[in-house]
C-alpha cells in the first residue's frame, strides 16, 4: 500500500539545505504505507484517546443520520429524488470521513487506505476520497525519530550513520523515511516506526470494531467482519519490519539470475522490528513517459517485461509484490526494473492455487458445475449458499462473458469500465428473481482474490500508460497454460473437452439433465410467496426493541454518571440515548407495512 514517489523533494547530496528545494529523479526504497509528506500540513501530535473516541463516534452517527434522512425524504419524493441526491450525499459524507481521519491520524489513515483497496461495498465516491489519504500525513519531529532509532539499535545516532537527513523523504501513519549515509559511504534509507503507534493501533482497532458493529445495525452489509479481520491482519504484517526485510530477500532470491530486475538490500545490522534500513536505489517512475523517452527506452518492451515479471511471481513462485503502484516501480537508465516497498506481499493460498486451474478448465469446457466447485474451493461461494441460485447466476454471466469477450485479441485500450453495464447486470439479476441480499449471502470475495485483483488493476494502470496496445493475454498464455495443464498435454485437455460435449449432445437435453441432476441431489424445492413479509415484520420489531433497550440503558447511564459527578460522560450517554430514540422513530416510519394492491 505504501509507496514513494519517484520524484524526491531534495537536491543532490552535495547541497543539504533544510528547506525542500525542487525535486530530483531518484528514489529510495519506501516503507509500507509511506507516502510523500504534503506541504503545508502542520506537524502535530495525534489527539488524545478520549477525543479520538468521541470524534470517531460523532462522525459515524452524523454519516448514518444523513443517509437515514435521505431515506425518509425518499419515502415522500420517490426513488427518482434519491437517485438525484445520492451522489452528493456520498461525496459530502466522504469528505466528512476524510476530514475526521486526517484529524485523528494514526491507524485511521491506514484503515482508510486499506478500506479503499479491500472493500467492494463502498460507493466509488467514498473510495476515491479515501484513496486521496495516501499523501496527507504530516511528519513527526526529527528529535522523536532520533530517539526511536537510538532506542531500537541501542547506539548513538552519530555512531550508526555518517550523515542522516532530518527532513523525511516520506511520511505516513505508521512511520516515516529518512535518507542517510553509512560510515562506509553507502547511501541508505531508514524507515522508522512511530514510538506510540502500538498504543494507537490497539485503541483504534477497538474503536473501529465498535463503529463497524454500529454500522451493521443500520446497513446489513455482508462481510464487514471478514474485512475487519483482513485489515487487522494486514496492519499486523505492515507493523513488522523484520517480515518486510524477509519478504524482500525471499522475492529477490527468485530473480537472482535476472540482472534486469533490481531490489533494495536490507541492512540487517541496522534493522529491527520497528526500524528498517535498506540500500538506496535510483530510478525514474515507470509512468514517467517523458523521462523514459529521454533515456531512449522502449516503453512497449518495458510493459511486456513488467507483465512477465508478475506472471512469474504469481503463477510460478506463488508469492508476489502486492502494491505495484507507479511510485513503487522504478526504471533505471539501463532499463532494469526496480521494485520497492515490500510491506504488502501476498501469497496465493493452496485452495486458491488449486481452484484457479479448475476454474479456467471449467471456462474452457463450459462446465458450470466445475465452475461452482472451483469458486467454492477458492472461497467465492459460502458453504451454505443456495447452489441452485448460484448456478443460475454463474451460468448466466458465464454465457454473457463467452459471447462478449475474446481474450486472445484483447488489448489494454479495449478495457473499459462501463457503469451502464453494471446497471444491466442488476436488471439481469432482477429478472432472475435474485435479490442483492441473496447474492451477498451466497458470494464472498476472499482476501486472496481481493489483493490479487487490486494488484492486477494497479499493474494494468502502469502497463496501459506504457503501451495502450499491449495484448496481455499473448504474454500470460504460456504461464497460464502451464498453470492450468500441470503435467497434462494440451491435446489431452482438448480431447476430453470434445468428448464431454459430444456425450452431452447425444444424451439428454441440457435443461432436463440439470433438472434431474438437482432432483437426484435433493436440491429441488417449492417456494411459497408471501412468507418473507412476516419475517420482515419480525425483523423490524426486533430492531426497534434493540433501539429502545439502547436508549433506556444510555439514559439510565447518563443519570448515574450525573449523580456521581461525571457531567462530561453523562452528556455523551445522553447523546447516545437521544440518538437511539431518534433512530427508533425513523425505524418505525421505515417499517410501516405498505398496502398491497
Amino acid at each position: 500500500m505504501g509507496n514513494l514517489s519517484g520524484e524526491q523533494p531534495r537536491r543532490e547530496p552535495e547541497a543539504r539545505p533544510s528547506s525542500l528545494p525542487p525535486p530530483r529523479r531518484s528514489v529510495s526504497p519506501p516503507p509500507p504505507s509511506v507516502r510523500p509528506a504534503r506541504k503545508g500540513l502542520a506537524t502535530r501530535p495525534p489527539p488524545s484517546a478520549s477525543w479520538r473516541f468521541v470524534r470517531a463516534y460523532s462522525t459515524t452517527f452524523i454519516v448514518l443520520a444523513s443517509y437515514l434522512w435521505l431515506g425518509l425524504k425518499t419515502r415522500f419524493f420517490g426513488r427518482a429524488y434519491r437517485e438525484q441526491k445520492i451522489t452528493a450525499v456520498h461525496q459530502k459524507n466522504a469528505r466528512r470521513v476524510e476530514a475526521t481521519i486526517l484529524e485523528l491520524q494514526g491507524l485511521f489513515i491506514k484503515v482508510g487506505q486499506l478500506l479503499s483497496i479491500l472493500s467492494n461495498f463502498l460507493p466509488p465516491e467514498f473510495r476515491s476520497e479515501l484513496e486521496g489519504l495516501q499523501d496527507q500525513v504530516p511528519p513527526r519531529p526529527f528529535a522523536e525519530i532520533k530517539r526511536r532509532i537510538e532506542s531500537e539499535l541501542d547506539k548513538p545516532l552519530a555512531s550508526l550513520f555518517a550523515h542522516i537527513h532530518e527532513e523525511p523523504i516520506a511520511s505516513a501513519s505508521l512511520g516515516q523515511v529518512h535518507e542517510a549515509t553509512l560510515p562506509d559511504g553507502r547511501r541508505v534509507v531508514v524507515k522508522v516506526q512511530h514510538a506510540d503507534i502500538d498504543r494507537i493501533v490497539r485503541l483504534d482497532l477497538v474503536t473501529i470494531r465498535r463503529i463497524l458493529t454500529i454500522v451493521q445495525w443500520f446497513v446489513p452489509i455482508q462481510g464487514l467482519d471478514s474485512y475487519y479481520k483482513e485489515v487487522k491482519e494486514l496492519l499486523k504484517q505492515e507493523l513488522d519490519f523484520e517480515r518486510e526485510a524477509q519478504s524482500i530477500e525471499r522475492i529477490a532470491k527468485n530473480f537472482v539470475t535476472d540482472p534486469r530486475v533490481v531490489f533494495p538490500t536490507p541492512v540487517g545490522a541496522l534493522s529491527t522490528k520497528r526500524v528498517l534500513t535498506t540500500t538506496f536505489v535510483e530510478g525514474s517512475k515507470v509512468v514517467d513517459v517523458a523521462r523514459l523517452d529521454e533515456l531512449g527506452l522502449d516503453k512497449s518492451e518495458l510493459a511486456t517485461r513488467l507483465v512477465r515479471l508478475y506472471c512469474q511471481m504469481i503463477f510460478v513462485d506463488g508469492v508476489y509484490h502486492a502494491d505495484p503502484h507507479p511510485g513503487n516501480i522504478l526504471v533505471r537508465s539501463d532499463g532494469a526494473i526496480v521494485l520497492l516497498d515490500f510491506g504488502a506481499v501476498a501469497e496465493l493460498s493452496t485452495d486458491m492455487r488449486e481452484g484457479i486451474p479448475e476454474f479456467l478448465e471449467g471456462v474452457l469446457r463450459r462446465d458450470t458445475d466445475r465452475l461452482i466447485r472451483a469458486l467454492r474451493k477458492m472461497g467465492f461461494l459460502s458453504r451454505a449458499s443456495d447452489e441452485v441460485m448460484a448456478e443460475r447466476v454463474i451460468e448466466h454471466f458465464h454465457r454473457r462473458f463467452q459471447e462478449e469477450v475474446r481474450l486472445e485479441s484483447l488489448n489494454l485500450k479495449d478495457i473499459k469500465i462501463d457503469p451502464q453495464r453494471g446497471f444491466e447486470n442488476l436488471l439481469d439479476l432482477r429478472r432472475m428473481n435474485v435479490g442483492l441480499r441473496e447474492l451477498s449471502d451466497a458470494f464472498h470475495v476472499p482476501k486472496d482474490w481481493v489483493l490479487l485483483e487490486r494488484t492486477l488493476l494497479l499493474l494494468y494502470g502502469c502497463c496501459a500508460t506504457l503501451d495502450p496496445h499491449l495484448n496481455p493475454m499473448a504474454i500470460i498464455q504460456p504461464y497460464l497454460q502451464d498453470f492450468v495443464l500441470g503435467n497434462r498435454d494440451f491435446t489431452q485437455l482438448a480431447v476430453e473437452t470434445v468428448r464431454e460435449m459430444a456425450l452431452k449432445a447425444i444424451t439428454l437435453p441440457d435443461d432436463l439433465r440439470k433438472y434431474l441432476t438437482r432432483a437426484t441431489r435433493g436440491e429441488m424445492e417449492v417456494r411459497v410467496r408471501g412468507l418473507s413479509e412476516g419475517a420482515h415484520t419480525v425483523y423490524a420489531a426486533a430492531r426497534q426493541i434493540i433501539y429502545t433497550a439502547i436508549g433506556i440503558a444510555a439514559g439510565m447511564a447518563a443519570l448515574q454518571l450525573h449523580f456521581h459527578g461525571e457531567p462530561r460522560f453523562a452528556r455523551y450517554a445522553a447523546y447516545v440515548a437521544g440518538g437511539a430514540f431518534a433512530l427508533l422513530l425513523l425505524s418505525s416510519l421505515f417499517s410501516r407495512p405498505r398496502s398491497r394492491r
